[in-house]
């Protein structure tokens, strides 16, 4: 019995996990092979997001709701911006749906790795899943949004036209946006606590140089393919003329929109798989 026993410690595998030193691959195939646990971080990302809150799932849609009743007052009433023959709260409220996905998607993300930090020292699995369960979780909160700004179209009278089955695209690409610049900003902000306080700075600059509260034909036609190196003016604009019919095709713009968020996750992701080797230790 003994023999037999030692027999098979020997014949056993042995898997060594050492941190590699050179830039490695993503083994995506890896998320596969882990997908229940992503699923399991999805649905605890959607717990804990609303746990002891008196509104819960409410705040999905009270925050773009308020930010389009006060940009609608200062910017479409006060200010008389103009908005592509749109009523001014429709206007708007088409561009906060993707973008509160994004913003959220983005200021979670960047913090997930440090609220994990005690799953990071006591198990192996591509870290990876983590910030990409934050961005997922967001879509149950965009879903909820979505209806209410359905509801705003419908008030207006306004009926979605054909385009309509082109936004799922733009969803994809606030999505890939989103965990891209996550990607970057979650692997930096274990080593760099000071990123949590850049975050919101970054998203509120960003929010004002995507056209939010303004339309992107403002801009003169020459400089509209370069505004597009911005992500979010692609799925912006994408939403409304999806939703809304505007003249503002993306056309050429969403392609440029799409290369940039492409390049932007490959790069995050190779950044991040780079830096995961040390996230147990320093986190």
């Amino acid at each position: 019995m003994v023999t037999q026993l030692a027999s098979s410690k020997r014949q056993s595998p042995i898997l060594n996990i050492e941190p590699s030193n050179t830039w490695v691959s993503l083994k995506l195939g890896e998320l596969w092979q882990y997908r229940e646990l992503l699923y399991f971080l999805i649905w605890r990302d959607i717990k804990v997001r609303y746990k002891q809150t008196a509104l819960g799932a409410a705040w999905a849609i009270i925050q773009p709701l308020f930010s389009m009743l006060i940009f609608s007052l200062f910017f479409g009433r006060l200010a008389k911006m103009p908005s592509d023959g749109i009523p001014y709260p429709l206007f708007s409220l088409a561009a906060l749906v993707p973008w509160t996905f994004f913003a959220n998607g983005l200021n979670q993300s960047s913090n997930s790795l440090v609220a994990s930090a005690n799953l990071l020292k006591k198990v192996y699995f591509p870290r990876l899943v983590i910030p990409i369960a934050t961005v997922l979780a967001g879509v149950v909160d965009f879903a909820l949004s979505f209806v209410v700004l359905l509801g705003l179209m419908a008030f207006y009278g306004i009926t979605p036209t054909i385009n309509l089955l082109w936004m799922p695209l733009f969803l994809l690409l606030a999505l890939v946006t989103s965990l891209a610049v996550g990607l970057w900003m979650s692997a930096l902000n274990v080593k760099y606590r000071d990123v949590r306080y850049i975050v919101p700075f970054v998203i509120q600059v960003w929010m004002f140089s995507t056209p939010i509260v303004y339309p992107s034909s403002l801009l003169p036609a020459s400089w509209r393919t370069i505004y597009g190196l911005n992500p979010m003016v692609g799925v912006v604009e994408g939403f409304r003329w999806a939703l809304l019919g505007t003249n503002t095709v993306p056309g050429f713009m969403i392609a440029v929109s799409a290369t940039a968020a492409l390049l932007l996750l490959i790069g995050g992701a190779f950044y991040f798989r780079h830096m995961e080797k040390s996230f147990a230790d320093i986190v």
